[in-house]
């Protein structure tokens, strides 16, 4: 930036912690009191369960040539794809 043009500049400032503080409090609140968050969890986990069983052998095959090539979650925990 030219420094002739700098001295007109007027300084601006906005403090993105307290924007992402008052964000994450509104999530929280619009979830209400009777939000769970394990139960939740849980049932991710056990929707994860329900979705890959069953396979037969060659969906089976496939499914674990995913996991290992990390397209997939495996049944480590936290369950996220390294892709």
């Amino acid at each position: 930036m030219n420094q002739d043009n700098a001295a007109g500049l007027t300084p601006f400032s906005i403090d993105l912690t307290f924007e992402e503080a008052r964000r994450r409090a509104e999530v929280v609140a619009a979830l209400g009191p009777d939000w769970d968050p394990v139960a939740a969890l849980r049932g991710e986990d056990e929707a994860y369960d329900l979705l890959y069983s069953g396979l037969d052998a060659e969906q089976q095959r496939t499914y674990d040539m995913l996991v290992a090539a990390g397209v997939l979650p495996g049944e480590e925990p936290g369950r996220a794809a390294t892709h």
